[in-house]
């Protein structure tokens, strides 16, 4: 084999294929045929039909649109199918045909063989196949390319569809046709997850294990972590739907994390080991404790020296009032003073008898 290649998401050139033909004198359909640009396996209507049906293989059934075509989603252009197409005459007998698609061309032993994919480091994309042998006359200078790597799955990859792939290997020879393989897929379903990124954080007491996951493909993930604290032997813990996870008398700890998901069901890769060692004074915790503790001290003495400072004023202006003035209304008036109202022949607060005042003569 000169060479072989991967071709993914292509059509296949708009050629019908027609290989088997009736034996009825007046069958109510004729030429059966595939139309590979619009996947419709399809025919010429002659006769009087209450219903068709197409059944390709033995497991999938599709039933006539308007008794013309039936139209299929997948198409294989590899693996030769059979396609039956059955008529149910009106007034008549029950009529069957079918056809093989494609065309089984070259020698089926020289095709690649074992073609799987996978999606790998989040945005890659990864066929490759295995050969049962090379070619007695390949050139090494023409190299050999058993691979094919899309680098960024984005650039074909539909979020809002659920879509199904179809890969196929063609291959080319001096002296005879190679025929090709294929292979079927959801990209979702053959994801390679990748391994969380974990930190933590931590003091004597306490250790807050927190990580992040992702992925263009899936939605939801479950983790499960591998932690062994010191000496102890190691320990696994599942977390649905979150992201974080809480050690508690941590030590020196080392842990491991992996992604997994339900639907598709998927395990991904352990992360390296990590390291984590949580003393009393150390920790990004602690931190946080004593400054928070700090802050709390200081507002209680804010607080303590404001109340005491308030009650002491009080105090001292109950022991020593200040002494009210008479308005002098000669000299003018005394600014920010309180004036008091003396009233002839009524006592003051401090019950001092006061005497009038008698004038014997002016001056």
């Amino acid at each position: 084999m000169a060479s072989l290649w991967l071709a993914a998401l292509l059509l296949a050139p708009p050629v019908s294929v027609l290989l088997h033909k009736d034996q009825d004198p007046n069958p109510p359909i004729t030429n059966v045929r595939m139309e590979p640009g619009t996947k419709r396996l399809t025919w010429d209507l002659r006769g009087n039909v209450s219903s068709i049906e197409c059944v390709e293989g033995s497991t999938f059934n599709a039933k006539a649109e308007n008794n013309l075509f039936c139209q299929f989603f997948l198409l294989p252009k590899c693996t030769r199918t059979n396609y039956t197409v059955k008529v149910t005459v009106i007034d008549g007998e029950p009529y069957s045909t079918w056809i093989e698609y494609p065309k089984q061309e070259g020698n089926p032993a020289a095709a690649a063989e074992g073609l799987a994919c996978e999606v790998h480091d989040k945005d890659a994309l990864t066929c490759s196949t295995a050969q049962r042998w090379a070619c007695p006359r390949y050139l090494t200078t023409e190299g050999k390319h058993t691979a094919c790597r899309f680098d960024n799955i984005s650039a074909f990859f539909d979020p809002k569809q659920h879509l199904f792939y179809q890969f196929w290997v063609t291959g080319t020879s001096h002296g005879d046709t190679i025929p090709c393989s294929e292979l079927f897929s959801e990209l979702s379903k053959i994801e390679k997850l990748i391994a969380p990124n974990i930190s933590a954080s931590c003091n004597e007491s306490l250790a807050l294990l927190e990580w992040d996951m992702s992925s263009h493909l899936q939605k939801q993930f479950d983790y499960e972590l591998e932690i062994r604290q010191g000496a102890n032997p190691p320990f696994t813990s599942t977390v649905e739907e979150d992201k974080s996870y809480r050690l508690t008398n941590p030590g020196t700890f080392m842990v491991k994390i992996r992604a997994r998901t339900s639907s598709p069901y998927l395990v991904g890769q352990w992360s390296a080991p990590q390291r984590f060692v949580c003393d009393p004074g150390a920790g990004a915790l602690s931190h946080v404790w004593l400054s928070s503790s700090l802050m709390a001290l200081a507002t209680l003495l804010t607080v303590g020296t404001a109340v005491f400072l308030c009650r002491r004023y009080s105090v001292l202006k109950t022991l020593f009032p200040p002494i009210p003035h008479l308005k002098d209304p000669i000299g003018g008036s005394l600014q920010n003073e309180k004036m008091f109202t003396w009233e002839a022949g009524r006592p003051t607060q401090e019950e001092c008898p006061v005497a009038e005042l008698q004038v014997l003569r002016e001056m």
